[in-house]
């Protein structure tokens, strides 16, 4: 066995089973080793998409995911996609072949491009500790949810590797923090004084939705989450929604009131509290986090917790005693968008973005796994479209960038195949990653993509109003012809009307895609647009 079948084969042992990637002379062997070992292979049409798939399949399926990459160009096409998944420490593999002769074409400082966005850089350094390597990697992938560059160079992807080194044990899982048992009583006694604890749960407190209710109904505690863990308290009669920039003025006015705030696996960064906005001069701001040097990182805190979401929230059940009302004895009213009333700004030619997406709202299926992309039309569909759970949105927004929201879809769908996938893109985005269309028809995704169509970077036109606008607008384009190419379902969008052809796709058997271009309303930014540039 030479040394690319052996960190193939071993990756996939490790727990790698789904990989994604463009498959160049450098990493063929690599990825037909995985492939053969049992891992799925996913070909995109382009490495940044192809890591933003991988990206978004660690996050909604809970596993870690695989990357596979040509050495140089194959890497710097990734880039992208490899720094969101980086900035939002998702446990991912980037197996990457590597040129070491300083003369190829190929050859640039894969290491230092690593180091650059955040991610782990290792490498295969010979035949005889090549195994031990690969499943290394994973293993800090898994153990401090990072994304981990595995360099596997040319030179010795051939070489044979020694029987007695041809395996390794797979890593062991990542242990749950327990929490101090100072801290859980510093955090009881607060929770016991408080009259408005909200609780803000994050990416952290994914999976710990029970505990926390229960835990939030013995104090009293309103309960909100963070963009990236939207839905995580779908139904519950207390829940206030996303905290933050897309959050609604009820929602805002209650947060801004609490007397006491814990962020449950939330980072409580600018984005989540609106540059503190959301955090009242008398408020205690308490932080949970299994990773010590998130606490705090982003603000000032009162107490910092070091302990795993779920054990914490237990621990404190068991010592908080008997219920209180809290929060609870106020009317919450009406906290989300959809049911706060607004002017209608639709014309005969164009659909009022919040009325095309209430109206999507109504019509699509409740099981559903939203991707949103970057742009000025991005608070509509994240704030506007209900989701199932905490599963039911992947928002890869850390860096970001625009154009990742189609390849996050396809991510996203193919970890969660009964639900259906909803892709809501910009113009621009939508273009940027077209090519990733025939992915989607490809693979077979019964996915609807809904393009929000303003034939501009929305965000920089109502941002730099007054200004010249020849760099940022640009002529209608026929997005839906565009789909139709790729072999989708489509259909142009201007009314509310237009959209029967979608229930008519829904209805029946869904055997291509369906793309929306919804020629929307472009005269007025969205009302979290000049926040979002604070943060510039």
């Amino acid at each position: 066995m030479n040394v690319a079948e052996a960190v193939g084969r071993n990756l996939a042992a490790a727990g790698v089973r789904q990989v994604f990637g463009v498959v160049g002379s450098g990493n063929f062997h690599l990825t037909n080793a995985l492939v053969a070992a049992g891992a799925r292979f996913v070909a995109a049409r382009h490495e940044g998409g192809a890591a933003t798939m991988a990206d978004a399949y660690a996050r909604t399926s809970g596993t870690v995911s695989a990357l596979s990459v040509h050495q140089g160009c194959g890497l710097t096409n990734a880039m992208t996609g490899i720094a969101e998944a980086a900035k939002s420490r998702t446990p991912m593999v980037v197996l990457a072949a590597e040129a070491t002769e300083p003369r190829s074409n190929f050859s640039v400082d894969q290491d230092a491009l690593a180091r650059s966005v955040g991610a782990v850089p290792a490498r295969v350094t010979s035949a005889e500790t090549a195994v031990v390597e690969a499943v290394g990697a994973v293993a800090t992938a898994l153990r401090e949810r990072r994304t981990v560059l595995l360099n596997v160079p040319l030179s010795l992807q051939a070489l044979e590797v020694p029987a007695d080194a041809s395996a390794a044990a797979p890593p062991p899982a990542r242990d749950a923090v327990v929490p101090g048992a100072g801290e859980v009583a510093a955090l009881t006694d607060l929770l016991r004084r408080a009259q408005r604890p909200v609780f803000v749960a994050g990416r952290g407190a994914r999976g710990s939705r029970r505990t926390l209710e229960l835990l939030a109904e013995q104090c009293g505690a309103l309960l909100a989450t963070s963009a990236v863990a939207h839905g995580l308290f779908h139904g519950n009669p207390w829940s206030l929604g996303i905290s933050g920039g897309f959050a609604s003025a009820r929602t805002a006015e209650l947060i801004r009131a609490a007397d006491l705030i814990v962020g449950w696996g939330c980072a409580l960064n600018m984005w989540t509290i609106r540059h503190g906005q959301l955090i009242g001069p008398d408020t205690t701001v308490v932080q949970v986090d299994d990773d010590a040097s998130a606490l705090g990182a982003h603000r000032e805190i009162h107490l910092g917790i070091t302990g795993d979401v779920h054990r914490t929230a237990t621990l404190a059940i068991d010592a908080l005693g008997e219920q209180r009302v809290g929060y609870r004895a106020v009317d919450v009213g009406s906290v989300r968008w959809r049911d706060v009333e607004y002017d209608d700004t639709s014309t005969a030619d164009r659909i009022d973005p919040r009325t095309l997406t209430i109206a999507l709202d109504d019509v699509l299926p409740a099981e559903r796994v939203l991707a949103v992309d970057s742009g000025n039309f991005m608070g509509y569909p994240s704030a506007y479209l209900d989701v199932p759970d905490e599963n039911g949105m992947c928002f890869t927004q850390a860096f970001q960038s625009i154009g990742l929201g189609l390849a996050t879809a396809i991510g996203a769908a193919l970890a969660q195949p009964d639900r259906l996938p909803v892709a809501a893109l910009g113009d621009g985005g939508a273009l940027m990653s077209a090519a990733e269309l025939d992915t989607v028809r490809r693979l077979g995704l019964p996915m609807l993509v809904v393009v929000y169509n303003d034939d501009a970077y929305g965000a920089e036109v109502h941002h730099f109003g007054g200004q010249p606008m020849d760099t940022v607008t640009f002529p209608p384009t026929d997005i839906a012809a565009i789909g139709r190419g790729y072999g989708f379902e489509a259909a142009t969008v201007r009314t509310v009307a237009d959209l029967a052809a979608v229930e008519d796709w829904l209805g029946g058997p869904r055997s291509a895609p369906m793309l929306v271009d919804a020629k929307v309303v472009a005269d007025y930014p969205s009302w979290w647009l000049e926040e979002a540039f604070r943060g510039h």
